[in-house]
């Protein structure tokens, strides 16, 4: 995507690797300055220059990781002997190699302003902390390229401003635990215009207990010791989408925002560093949270589920304070030495007791009483024992709580269900109950899509036929992702195109584009390992023929430009699925249970309106403590295309809520669901 600030301006100051502090192409080894001259065994007979990330040969040779990486592509024998050689067959050099490798001393890049040198891998360090002509070049370039300062001189519309519009704050201060500083409780009683929310809908029964559905904007300062690392979250929506707001859909585990622990999947993301980012479209968010920097102010929505009248005025002033604390496990099976429990009359889980020389208890942090809130970014509000007992089995390393005390509050007797849970018991333990936790994505019923529809308005796929003729040696030259194996079945799409294959040649294939087919073969239904070995048996001949689709965005022409990544991987924007043909679509049945006095619990937008024609219904939100999200299957973001086996494409809001609310105790619906973006 392009950057919202003018190319010429950017161009002034060059972009230069956070690593080594070198301008090289992302995919391309680092660059370093060596003092003295380095013996001919640690170089690399590719690059011809000291070794990174040292890979070893069964014939006895040893390359650079990307070096071999990219020589394998094009050929199946060793550089040095031409002996038959794999990829797979080669490994990571011997940690003595590899400690030499890392000790060669270098000099700083920045001679001008910094004469040190250091071992090669002390020299990110040396630049993100010591060094002052990195933090000049870094200064000089966020001052060229931010692009917060232009946000600012154009804001959004007035009438666009934070959503919900006008909200309400009950009498009597907070019905609800504040768990930051500064949170204000609003109560949502009635949804924004063309919001459909069976969620939310009361019975007369329901009306004693339950007045509104009560959510919290609160502002969170997420710290970054390397500006440029991701947040790891996966966003959803926009204003060029029905979702209209920006959702966070998933945050991943061990990422800064999982560290943080205080942002979950169903938050609505309002400003970024001050900037008005509710009624934006997809690509302007992506950019928004993508832009580098140590600190991000973050302003999000984050709905709590319902409440009553009688909490709200029951709701104490006692001080309540949220803590994060961080475990440091040895290995994976080391105990924390805690034991969790729930309560009789509050949802969510609490600390029961500490055991004596436990982890825990040296650490000395958590207290009998807490209330876990969430453990690596996984929301426990709602949570089980057996659930965060689970999270914690399959931490590494670092366990970062985040929980809540409030001092004097006595824990109610354990459930006889057995819910008291040892949150580090392993199969050693006999009876875990980790053992019997259902798998998150077991039991899901997987097909491809038996229901047609139109693109959405704004969207074009464009097929089309490559026929190239090649040498039998050559490579097609090209990276794949996706396959039906991956968690949202996705088509095998391209990630690269390398200057080094016959495509990149031809110019017609792109990055982005959807393969649906080589020589004939069909290739989307297959996994990733089966579309890879499709394509490199095929590449062999001295034709090729591709089948590809290219999906545009004409509302948001940005998605097909070239977005910054951190790292190396790359893959679509979560906007470009919604553009995919629906004969590519793979669905899945969610079947939801409720109580007779229960909301669903979900929220939806979307359908046909005379102004825009057909729209896809889409999961707005996931209120907590409900049918949905207890089940833990529906994401944010994810098309709705049924309910209960009956097509929902081409109906309005107005016919596809009473379907909803016919169904007393059970519904399936049938969604599709697309990975959200990743910043």
């Amino acid at each position: 995507m392009a950057d919202p600030i003018p190319e010429d301006t950017v161009s002034q100051v060059p972009e230069l690797c956070c690593e080594c502090g070198q301008a090289h192409p992302l995919l391309d080894n680092h660059l370093y300055n060596f003092q003295d001259e380095v013996d001919d065994e640690l170089i690399c007979h590719i690059c011809l220059q000291p070794l990174l990330q040292p890979m070893d040969t069964p014939c006895g040779h040893t390359y650079c990781f990307k070096c071999l990486e990219n020589f394998m592509q094009e050929y199946n024998f060793c550089p040095m002997d031409r002996k038959k050689l794999s990829f797979q067959q080669c490994h990571k050099s011997s940690l003595l190699v590899r400690n030499l490798l890392d000790k060669l001393l270098v000099l700083c890049p920045f001679k001008a302003e910094c004469q040190q040198t250091m071992q090669r891998c002390e020299l990110e360090a040396h630049l993100h902390n010591r060094c002052p002509g990195f933090k000049k070049y870094k200064s000089e370039l966020q001052r060229k390229k931010n692009p917060i300062s232009k946000g600012k001189e154009d804001p959004p519309a007035k009438g666009e401003a934070n959503t919900p519009k006008d909200p309400e704050v009950p009498s009597g201060g907070s019905s609800l635990v504040a768990e930051s500083s500064g949170a204000a409780v609003v109560s949502l009683g009635t949804a924004e215009p063309g919001l459909v929310n069976p969620a939310f809908e009361e019975t007369e029964e329901d009306l004693p207990q339950r007045t509104s559905l009560v959510a919290e904007t609160t502002t969170i300062e997420i710290h970054r010791e390397d500006p440029e690392e991701e947040l790891g979250m996966r966003i959803v929506g926009g204003k060029d989408t029905p979702l209209g707001n920006i959702v966070v859909q998933e945050v991943l585990r061990d990422s800064v925002i999982a560290a943080d622990g205080r942002i979950a999947p169903g938050d609505h993301i309002l400003e970024v560093n001050g900037v008005n980012i509710s009624s934006v479209t997809h690509c302007q968010a992506v950019s928004f949270l993508r832009h580098p920097g140590p600190v991000l102010h973050l302003m999000v929505l984050q709905e709590k589920g319902f409440s009553s009248k009688a909490a709200q005025q029951e709701c104490s002033s006692t001080a309540r304070e949220v803590i994060h604390v961080t475990l440091v496990k040895r290995d994976r099976s080391e105990p924390l030495g805690i034991k969790l429990i729930r309560k009789t009359d509050e949802a969510g889980i609490f600390i029961l007791d500490l055991l004596e020389g436990g982890l825990a208890a040296k650490n000395g942090k958590l207290s009998r009483n807490d209330r876990v809130l969430s453990i690596n970014g996984q929301d426990l509000r709602q949570g089980t024992p057996e659930a965060a007992a689970q999270i914690i089995q399959t931490t590494e390393s670092r366990v970062n709580f985040v929980i809540l005390r409030q001092p004097g509050v006595q824990l109610g007797e354990p459930l006889e269900d057995g819910s008291t849970s040892n949150s580090s018991s392993s199969s050693s333990n006999g009876g875990s109950p980790v053992h019997h936790r259902r798998r998150p994505d077991q039991n899901h019923y997987r097909r491809k899509s038996n229901y047609q529809k139109d693109l959405p308005q704004g969207y074009v796929s464009h097929e089309k036929t490559v026929a190239i003729k090649k040498e039998p040696k050559e490579s097609l030259g090209i990276t794949i992702g996706g396959g039906r194996d991956n968690k949202n079945k996705l088509p095998i799409y391209v990630t690269s195109v390398q200057p080094i294959g016959c495509l990149f040649r031809d110019g017609r294939i792109k990055r982005g584009d959807v393969l649906l087919s080589i020589n004939g073969i069909d290739l989307t239904h297959l996994n990733y390992y089966e579309a890879v070995s499709a394509l490199k048996s095929n590449a062999a001949s001295h034709s090729v023929t591709l089948k590809a689709l290219e999906i545009l965005s004409l509302n948001s022409p940005e998605a097909s430009l070239d977005i910054r990544e951190q790292g190396f991987s790359w893959s679509p924007l979560w906007i470009t699925w919604l553009g995919l043909p629906s004969y590519l679509h793979f669905c899945q049945d969610i079947v939801l249970s409720k109580g007779n006095l229960e909301s669903w619990g979900f929220s939806i937008v979307g359908g046909f309106e005379e102004s825009k024609g057909n729209q896809p219904f889409f999961i707005k939100t996931i209120v907590p403590g409900t049918p949905a999200f207890r089940d833990r299957k529906l994401k944010c973001g994810d098309e709705i295309v049924a309910v209960n086996g009956v097509p929902a494409i081409g109906m309005s809001n107005s016919e596809l809520i009473p379907m909803l609310k016919e169904q007393r105790n059970k519904v399936t619906l049938t969604v599709v669901s697309w990975p959200g973006s990743l910043v």
